[in-house]
């Protein structure tokens, strides 16, 4: 007979505790317990995952890896934010808001992935509506095979009889196994879903896809086990009113965590963005005063991005200061600079401040544009459509130098721009007749204001 008990879970963390608590010792929120029944397997109960392999210790260097290869998705964009294709074995969990675009990313590789068997599990459409789906999307394929179940034992029952090269699992936080005597969502079962689901991937070296939501906060629902358990934690962003969307890596056991990919959403579909910079600078038939160009670098992808703002007297007591897509308290260090270091009378004045194409730039070397930017927009002069920036800014008002800084130019100079304004440190090591670009080093941001306005 199973055993039946009552634990507590905090929903934020997932610690458990036999009686509720108010404050949760172990991530320090208030009022996130909640009741769940517990069942227990009984000695003659059985799993949802049979697998006979035992593992043996092995030397390290014993251990063979030139044998792995990874599978390529036929997505160049999924790809490269997966650290070069989807590695054997490896769990992956994508996060997004609703409407954003996960099922509809997941169901164009499942279709388009060539030479896998691919079973994808949904347990909130109907194959109806998957059907309907791939049809809009324009893909088929004749090894994708759809099953609609949330039980986890009949789950593996179908994928011991199938047997697939590649799972997808829409969404986690649908699924249930009979072990659990909660209701589907709840912490114990994500927890225990996600486990056999992460046993069955290492046993049988198959990637699994888990689609998971998010809470209101923007952190994916569930125990913060669930991130610790998978190999890899993609984070799809973009805002559902307009059609770029972005697939960051927040954790990668197998590549880097700082590459990005880029989608447009069409009526048909998610389209890879091949070349970003030419999508993220707007298209403008006159020169504004307040735009700079900057050229950064995200992961191993060189990006130009469109640095937007807006300075103006404070017409209602305090000043305001608004960033998107730039961090705020970098912004109100940079005006410092331009207040102390230079003598720019900013404090009275409004500045707003926005990074154009919707994504958000973590990369230091966007500083000089920032105050391109704003320095532009002050004395109402227009920089150079022709010009951009690629330097970090420091305390003491000195441009400092960024690394990879050739990649940064010949981005530049592919698309056109006939001037680049670096650090002077980082001039020093350039061969500039490798350029056609013309290259402007600078030690100083009152060298940077004399050059741009005399």
């Amino acid at each position: 007979m199973a055993k039946l008990k009552t634990v507590f879970f905090c929903q934020n963390c997932g610690a458990q505790s036999s009686k509720w608590i108010g404050h949760c010792p172990s991530c320090g929120e208030w009022n996130t317990y909640v009741e769940e029944v517990v069942q227990k397997e009984s000695s003659g109960g059985k799993s949802a995952l049979r697998l006979n392999n035992q593992s043996t210790p092995k030397l390290i260097q014993d251990i063979d890896i030139d044998t792995i290869q990874r599978i390529d998705s036929c997505n160049n964009e999924l790809n490269r934010v997966l650290g070069g294709g989807i590695v054997p074995g490896s769990l992956v969990l994508i996060g997004g808001e609703p409407g954003i675009g996960k099922s509809t990313l997941m169901l164009q590789v499942a279709l388009s992935i060539k030479n896998t068997r691919v079973l994808y599990i949904t347990g909130e459409e109907s194959e109806q509506q998957i059907k309907m789906r791939s049809e809009r999307i324009n893909a088929n394929s004749a090894s994708c095979y759809i099953l609609n179940e949330t039980n986890t034992q009949n789950i593996f029952q179908h994928i011991e009889e199938l047997k697939p090269q590649m799972l997808v699992i829409d969404s986690i936080q649908t699924l249930q196994t009979s072990l659990i005597e909660s209701s589907a969502g709840s912490i114990s079962q994500i927890r225990e879903c996600a486990s056999e689901f992460q046993k069955y991937s290492k046993m049988t070296n198959t990637p699994v896809f888990l689609i998971g939501h998010i809470t209101k906060d923007g952190t994916i629902a569930g125990p913060k086990i669930l991130e610790h358990m998978v190999d890899t934690v993609l984070q799809f962003e973009g805002d559902r009113h307009y059609m770029y969307r972005i697939l960051r890596s927040v954790k990668n056991r197998f590549g880097s965590t700082s590459e990005m990919g880029i989608y447009e959403m069409q009526n048909s579909g998610l389209r890879e963005v091949a070349n970003p910079s030419e999508v993220l600078l707007s298209q403008r038939d006159e020169n504004l005063s307040g735009i700079a160009v900057s050229s950064t670098i995200e992961g191993l992808r060189p990006l130009l991005i469109e640095v937007q703002s807006i300075v103006s007297s404070a017409a209602y007591g305090n000043p305001q200061r608004s960033s998107t897509g730039f961090d705020l308290r970098r912004l109100n260090m940079l005006l410092a600079v331009l207040e102390k270091r230079c003598g720019f009378r900013l404090g009275t004045k409004d500045v707003f401040l926005n990074i154009a194409g919707g994504i958000r730039v973590d990369d230091p070397a966007i500083d000089l544009a920032v105050l391109a930017s704003v320095l532009s927009s002050n004395e109402d002069i227009p920089v150079s459509m022709k010009t951009c920036f690629s330097a970090e800014v420091g305390l003491s008002g000195e441009v400092r130098s960024v690394n990879r800084i050739e990649q940064r130019i010949s981005e530049a100079e592919k698309l056109g721009f006939e001037e680049i304004v670096i650090s002077k440190y980082n001039s020093l090591s350039l061969d500039k007749k490798a350029y056609n670009i013309k290259i402007i080093p600078v030690r100083k941001v009152e060298e940077l204001f004399s050059y741009l306005f005399g």
